[in-house]
């Protein structure tokens, strides 16, 4: 399932691609989540408002793009590069590991909405193992 050289090429290339609309990419994944899993708003409990589109979820959603980008910067080394982060999810979050794959699958329909043509099969495949490999990386410090 790892990256292969020219598939890290692609996800690189994509995400510069991508960048212009990566917040609203981020706002409107996790307002996708939070519409079509409403058990993931238990998260948020403390916000005033988890409603898909609120302010809350766009910032997070914003927030939560920042971090794809900083693993894509580390394309070579996702566990180590993004320990802190595992461990902030995973001890203090505490954040099911399963929600992961859920928002990676959310991030997919909506760069597919936002890019339909540079969203190729091949864009589609080299971004879905990229994203399912971010997820291991954010769960290692769950074992």
């Amino acid at each position: 399932m790892s990256l292969n050289t020219k598939q890290k090429v692609i996800v690189r290339d994509f995400f510069k691609v991508i960048s212009s609309r990566s917040e609203d990419i981020g706002a409107d994944s996790l307002s996708r989540l939070v519409a079509v899993y409403p058990q993931t708003k238990s998260y948020f409990a403390h916000w005033k408002t988890s409603e898909p589109g609120s302010a809350p979820v766009r910032k997070h959603g914003i927030t939560i793009m920042g971090g794809v980008y900083d693993a894509v910067s580390k394309l070579d080394d996702l566990k180590g590069g993004l320990l802190s982060l595992s461990e902030l999810h995973a001890f203090m979050l505490r954040v099911d590991p399963v929600n992961f794959k859920l928002l990676a699958h959310c991030m997919l329909v909506c760069m597919s909405i936002y890019f339909p043509d540079e969203f190729t099969p091949q864009v589609h495949v080299a971004v879905d193992k990229f994203l399912a490999q971010l997820a291991l990386a954010l769960v290692d410090k769950y074992r």
